[in-house]
């Protein structure tokens, strides 16, 4: 159902749209709170704006879309392909976004405060302007070329000195500190 038209800002809550051909469809300000999205398949859709609240989207594929500005507080995105998404300053507070792939989305100004990113594949993501006040940042190699600004950077390092530990860290290279890591990842590339 490629380039589906939808009436701007359409009523489409607690919508049973599981496994729904959706691909390029015009979404825009649709409200699709409570929607079941599951494995929909939503390929370059345009949602800016649709209110998602609540919605059921896991394993929805999201792949390019257009969702921009969308409020998804408390959406279930588990497993969900968002690769190449645009979440521009969409709100994904309390989202469950576990194992989704969010390879090369970008997120900026995205509010991700409490969202569950457990396993989510963030590499080449942009989350500059972003908030993650208490979610979970991934340490695995999925987190890696994340385009991080001052706030974020400052947060996890804040977060790192608050730890209890033996070393004084104010006095190490931080670098070179990081490079230890890997004897226990040996196939990973030193940090130059």
């Amino acid at each position: 159902m490629k380039n589906y038209k939808i009436e701007p800002k359409a009523d489409l809550r607690e919508a049973n749209l599981w496994e729904a051909d959706l691909w390029e469809a015009d979404l825009w300000g649709a409200d699709l709170r409570k929607a079941d999205l599951r494995k929909a398949d939503l390929r370059k859709a345009d949602l800016w704006g649709a209110d998602l609240r609540g919605a059921n989207l896991r394993e929805a594929d999201l792949w390019g879309a257009n969702l921009r500005g969308a409020d998804l507080r408390g959406a279930d995105l588990r497993e969900a392909d968002l690769w190449e998404a645009d979440l521009r300053k969409a709100n994904l507070r309390e989202a469950n976004l576990r194992e989704a792939d969010l390879r090369e989305a970008d997120l900026w100004g995205a509010d991700l405060r409490e969202a569950d990113l457990w396993g989510v594949d963030l590499r080449e993501v942009d989350l500059r302007k972003a908030n993650l006040d208490f979610s979970c940042f991934p340490l695995w190699c999925g987190s890696f070329n994340i385009k991080v600004d001052e706030r974020l950077i400052s947060q996890i390092l804040y977060h790192l000195f608050k730890l209890n530990t033996d070393i004084d860290l104010t006095k190490i290279d931080l670098k070179e500190y990081a490079n230890r890591f890997l004897k226990y990842r040996p196939e990973l590339n030193k940090i130059v």
